[in-house]
């Protein structure tokens, strides 16, 4: 009998909750950008009507912008009520939108702003997997862990490659009803396998009293700004990259999607692999490292070189940049924050990554629409990026030093009262 136990223990155990965490991070990012591949084919079709650079960048942004707001509310219900709830809950109720889109939406663009809008929601997903994925690692593997599940950002890759072809190919339902399957599907497994960490704290304090506390800690404006930086770039690119490449380059839709999901997929290998460096080299090396490599990779695309070489090793450089200073920021906020306050902090830090990747499509869209290039734009991103590294090789540096030694100091305290 106790045998016959054992297996079902380590099933559940964190690798499990890390997996399944992981799964329904990528099904709702893959829900979140499902409008991104169908703007420039909207626009291209004319299916509603005439459309501008700045009109399809406000439609592809829209969700983002929502998605990123919301965390700071869900990131701190998932302090309160455990991702064990919110996980399921996100999921059923980004159904509702996926589904208005599907048989509402479709022939009018002002609908599909309303829709976008609500499906926002499933990029809240991201304040509720950090808090729930931390808790259940200790401290030296949080990093990798934390990373690994930021890789469920993938679900945009997905959405790249699928949305377009089944559109086109099996109709326009199709993308909509699979993905909400899926996330009906999901949520159903997460009701019942899910299990928040043994020891989990939950705070008593009012959500307005976390939060002014949770603001003031130096960690929460600092990380918020790295993680606008790199996350927020990424955001920009998955999302607008479509659109950019078939302006800039010329190329049909589908091919344009195609090469931002191999742009998706890079930074998704390296969001974990930047956890698994910042665990063992520490975070800010490798965030000064990915920094520096934005702010060459954004100068050297501004002047659109041509895709086959120089464009393309820059563009994929990039996005592996982006990708591994992501993953190090969160394994910043994961070694440095209360794990009582990590969804709190989390939230915070995770709608100003989405809030500055809301920006840059509209940015690019405005510059466009008056230049006729995306050189400025990318300048733009190149300058951002040196700021970025500017900071983080003074701040944040010195701030992630005084915590490793408060840690330290805690923990000689703790083994001398041992």
């Amino acid at each position: 009998m106790v045998s016959a136990q054992i297996p079902i223990r380590r099933k559940r155990g964190p690798g499990f909750m890390l997996a399944l965490a992981t799964v329904g991070f990528a099904l709702n990012f893959w829900a979140w950008a499902l409008l991104s591949p169908l703007g420039p084919l909207f626009r291209q079709t004319g299916s509603l009507g005439s459309l501008s650079e700045s009109d399809v960048a406000l439609l592809v942004a829209v969700p983002v912008v929502v998605g990123s707001v919301g965390r700071i509310g869900v990131g701190a219900l998932t302090d309160r009520y455990g991702g064990r709830v919110m996980f399921p809950l996100i999921s059923a109720v980004t159904i509702v939108p996926i589904l208005f889109l599907s048989f509402v939406a479709l022939s009018s663009y002002v609908l599909i702003l309303v829709g976008g809008f609500v499906l926002g929601i499933a990029g809240t997903s991201f304040a509720v997997g950090v808090p729930f994925v931390n808790a259940w690692f200790p401290p030296e593997q949080r990093g990798f862990a934390v990373g690994l599940f930021g890789a469920g950002m993938g679900g945009t890759a997905i959405s790249a490659l699928t949305t377009v072809q089944l559109y086109t190919n099996l109709g326009h339902h199709a993308p909509f009803l699979i993905t909400a399957a899926l996330l009906a599907v999901y949520a159903v497994v997460a009701w019942f396998m899910l299990r928040d960490a043994p020891g989990r704290v939950v705070p008593t304090t009012s959500f307005t009293t976390r939060l002014a506390a949770n603001l003031r800690l130096p960690i929460t404006w600092q990380a918020s700004v790295l993680y606008g930086a790199s996350f927020g770039g990424y955001v920009a690119f998955s999302v607008y990259l479509p659109a950019y490449l078939k302006t800039a380059h010329h190329l049909a839709a589908a091919d344009a999607a195609n090469r931002m999901a191999g742009f998706v997929v890079v930074a998704v290998v390296l969001r974990p692999v930047g956890g698994w460096l910042s665990d063992r080299i520490g975070a800010v090396r490798v965030l000064a490292s990915s920094f520096a490599v934005v702010v060459v990779c954004a100068a050297v695309v501004s002047p659109a070189p041509p895709l086959h070489v120089i464009g393309t090793f820059a563009f994929l450089a990039m996005a592996a940049a982006l990708g591994a200073g992501s993953g190090a920021t969160f394994a910043l906020v994961a070694q440095v924050t209360d794990p009582a306050r990590v969804g709190g902090v989390t939230g915070i830090v995770g709608a100003a990554g989405g809030l500055a990747g809301f920006v840059p499509p509209l940015v690019m869209g405005y510059i466009y629409g008056r230049t006729d290039s995306y050189a400025i734009g990318l300048w733009l991103l190149s300058a951002t990026a040196a700021l970025t590294l500017v900071l983080t090789l003074t701040v944040v540096r010195r701030s992630a030093a005084a915590a490793q030694e408060t840690a330290a100091g805690r923990s000689v305290e703790a083994t001398s009262e041992t």
